[in-house]
């Protein structure tokens, strides 16, 4: 799949809680008391699950990752798709297609 140009949204069946730096992500259906649902985002994690708006793209998101971390875009766009790729396996975000498409 090429990432780029998708734009993401968070799964509103999961509850973001940020603690200091990182991203707990909670399910809020299902079984609640399985600590296997239960997610924690690093802080580069959350600082990219915050951008996960269904308006951003994510060449958009590897941008805002560039600028605001010490990594350069190809390495920044690994690690944002290896994230996307996970959060999607988990269910906790769902693709959409940008707008005018």
């Amino acid at each position: 799949m090429d990432y780029l140009d998708k734009v993401f949204e968070r799964n509103p069946d999961f509850v973001a809680r940020k603690i200091v730096d990182e991203i707990v992500l909670v399910p809020v259906r299902g079984n609640v008391g399985d600590l296997a649902s239960i997610y924690t985002l690093n802080p580069v994690g959350a600082f990219v699950w915050e951008r996960l708006d269904g308006a951003r793209t994510v060449a958009e998101v590897v941008g805002d990752v560039t600028a605001e971390f010490d990594v350069d875009t190809e390495t920044a766009t690994k690690d944002v798709v290896e994230l996307l790729e996970e959060l999607g396996k988990i269910e906790t975000i769902a693709c959409r297609q940008p707008a005018g498409e």
